[in-house]
């Protein structure tokens, strides 16, 4: 390959990436677990911005069952992250010749 079209290749990538965190500020998603009981808002970068757990679901005698909705409904907004990401960004990097697992292979929360 030609050092001036891998130079090329450098700099069209730095630039769609700073494109694609300017994209991944406007996402927000709301991931649920327990019949919507408990919600995870979660943005592009995969921060957590906003948790709502219902008084139905708070029992001091099965705190276990609280943290497994908390963790399945963060997987539920990672998740759609993810998809979002996918689907926001697919068309806008296309020309970038990025892997097209790339976003696929963001870690596994748990």
């Amino acid at each position: 390959m030609n050092p001036m079209d891998l130079f090329k290749n450098i700099q069209n990538l730095q630039s769609g990436m700073k494109d694609m965190q300017e994209q991944l500020k406007d996402i927000v998603v709301i991931g649920t677990a327990g019949g919507g009981m408990v919600a995870i808002e979660m943005n592009g970068q995969m921060q957590v911005i906003g948790v709502r757990i219902e008084r139905e679901v708070v029992d001091p005698e099965d705190i276990g069952m609280l943290e497994d909705l908390v963790r399945a409904a963060f997987n539920d907004a990672f998740a759609k992250v993810r998809e979002e990401m996918q689907n926001k960004l697919s068309g806008g990097l296309g020309n970038l010749n990025l892997p097209p697992d790339l976003l696929n292979n963001l870690g596994n929360p748990g």
